[in-house]
């Protein structure tokens, strides 16, 4: 018998650039071979114009690949004690069929990484994430009475998002789609197999995700794809999601912070409260990873945090920094993530601000630099801190959705 060999068993060497399940299925739609990979696989940073992608959610439906989400299964008696001891979200809180986003730190308090958590039932979890995690799942899973499976491979996501999304799953066969609430999920049949639907996303819109088998990928799609054509449904490419989630105030795991497995410098390391997550953080549900030094971290206060800011200019900021007068005499923060919203007509930015600025009560300046017509030039422009999400449609939570 031939023993089948899964990407992640194979040495890195030798391991080739996957092609994700659904791809077969929409390779015909790439424009521009803006590909990029993500975790092992070919993924597009977009399809054709980026600006279309981007408005297809906020004004229609835009669809994402997630088959790269790194995906593992955690199933046992002693799950849900594993997960409270691991993540800083309260699991005991979580009721099944419901989701959570949530970060793991290690024991200094320094983030590792970010991601959602799955209860499935009483006893199985399923959490996602960017990068592989499973040397330290599996180093913080002793004496515990569980199983951690990786399911990558095996289990596809697409994430559907836009103001029709609810409308198209209700004509692709989800009935009764309309009725879950934000980070709920549930189980529906669809052709005979089973699809996941949770009302996730990282779009900051309404939006949902589809989880199934990876041999129901190809149906799926198609199924998917023929009930949104009359309502202007269309893939998108990361570089569209990354405008959405700047809007939506959402970070990410190697712009907005570094795992801390992953730093070679100390102070690059995060924690949850410099990140603004105080909210995922539960001193109160007893002890879990990094508990101790975050106790600490509160108790001596922040040096720096990120926020949100507003800038008087029309070009995006990516990478500026930020000083405390407009001579530039010293600087105070850095942008991380910037954007000229087109829905918003602002130039925001996601930006790491020194204290006492971060509280919003100072004026700074923000100094960009421009290659124009082979030659730079420096500009400097004042900014403000304002509130984060930039982007908050009242849709993202309504239930039922609008049936537009």
């Amino acid at each position: 018998m031939t023993s089948i060999i899964t990407n992640n068993e194979r040495p890195l060497s030798e391991r080739p650039i996957l092609e994700t399940p659904f791809y077969p299925s929409y390779k015909h739609l790439i424009q521009n071979d803006n590909y990029e990979e993500w975790a092992g696989y070919t993924t597009l940073a977009s399809f054709a114009d980026v600006g279309q992608e981007y408005f297809s959610v906020r004004n229609t439906c835009g669809v994402y690949d997630l088959c790269p989400m790194i995906k593992y299964d955690i199933c046992g008696i002693d799950a849900e004690r594993y997960m409270n001891r691991l993540i800083t979200r309260n699991v005991k809180k979580l009721l099944p069929k419901r989701v959570t986003y949530t970060v793991w730190c290690d024991d200094k308090g320094h983030i590792i990484e970010d991601g959602t958590v799955f209860r499935l039932s009483a006893t199985e979890f399923r959490l996602c994430c960017a990068d592989r995690q499973i040397d330290w799942l599996m180093d913080c899973a002793i004496g515990y009475d569980l199983v951690i499976t990786e399911v990558t491979d095996a289990i596809v996501g697409l994430a559907v998002q836009g103001p029709v999304s609810c409308k198209i799953l209700k004509k692709t066969g989800f009935d009764g789609v309309e009725k879950l609430k934000i980070f709920q999920l549930e189980s529906f049949s669809l052709n005979g197999y089973e699809v996941m639907v949770s009302r996730t996303g990282f779009t900051g819109d309404l939006g949902y995700e589809l989880w199934t088998n990876a041999i129901n990928a190809a149906d799926l799609w198609e199924t998917l794809f023929k009930a949104g054509k009359p309502h202007g449904i269309r893939m998108i490419g990361s570089e569209a999601l990354d405008m959405l989630r700047i809007e939506a105030g959402l970070i990410m795991v190697d712009v907005e912070f570094m795992s801390c497995f992953h730093t070679v410098k100390y102070d690059r390391n995060r924690t949850p409260f410099e990140l603004g997550l105080d909210w995922v953080v539960d001193m109160n549900k007893g002890h879990f990873i990094g508990r101790r030094a975050l106790v600490e971290a509160r108790q001596k206060g922040l040096k720096n945090k990120l926020v949100g800011i507003d800038i008087d200019w029309n070009k995006r900021a990516d990478g500026a920094l930020i000083y405390n007068s407009e001579n530039c005499e010293r600087q105070i923060g850095e942008v991380t993530s910037a954007l000229w919203s087109p829905i918003l007509k602002q130039n925001i930015a996601l930006a790491y601000l020194d204290a006492p600025y971060f509280e919003g009560n100072n004026d700074m300046w923000v100094e960009v630099y421009m290659h124009r017509e082979c030659k730079w030039e420096r500009e400097v422009y004042k900014c403000r801190v304002t509130e984060k999400p930039f982007y908050n449609p009242d849709r993202k939570k309504l239930t039922p959705p609008l049936d537009l």
